[in-house]
């Protein structure tokens, strides 16, 4: 079932094999439904503009760089035994500014590719979210967010 060219799925595949001698779909298998008497209920903070989340992870991203992110980055790149090819160094930001260290791009680049990374890492977040059409959706960008999570929880009486 795992696409031949996942090397980390079929590392944690053959990972799993090793330590319990079973295949993953077998144990997945022997999974019991759990036994609770709890309702459970999606509440989702979801972005309404599209573009007010573009401008947040823009900000965030140059936020993180002024808070050191680059220096991060560097210090890692540095280490003999760290090479791009690692999950840990393919994640978004990292890859990017991995680039720029290499003398790939250069650092306005790095940071432009890395602000589209996240953008197009928060569609696909978005998009497994919408595939929870049940979820109860709120504005992450509207006021007083904490309050109208409680609020919907006390109106679905989950809480006194």
């Amino acid at each position: 079932r795992l696409a031949p060219n996942d090397s980390q799925r079929i590392a944690r595949a053959l990972e799993i094999y090793r330590i319990s001698g079973s295949t993953m779909s077998a144990l997945i298998a022997k999974q019991k439904a759990p036994s609770h008497d709890y309702d459970f209920v999606t509440i989702s903070l979801e972005p309404r503009e599209r573009s007010r989340l573009h401008q947040q992870i823009e900000k965030r991203f140059k936020q993180m760089l002024a808070m050191g992110f680059l220096d991060e980055v560097q210090s890692l790149y540095q280490r003999p035994d760290l090479h791009p090819d690692l999950s840990s160094i393919r994640c978004v930001g990292y890859r990017q500014l991995w680039d720029y260290l290499a003398g790939n791009c250069s650092y306005e680049e790095a940071v432009e590719r890395g602000i589209a990374a996240t953008r197009q890492l928060a569609k696909r977040q978005i998009t497994w979210l919408r595939s929870q059409p049940e979820r109860i959706q709120i504005d992450c960008f509207s006021e007083n967010v904490p309050a109208q999570v409680l609020r919907t929880v006390r109106q679905l009486a989950l809480i006194d």
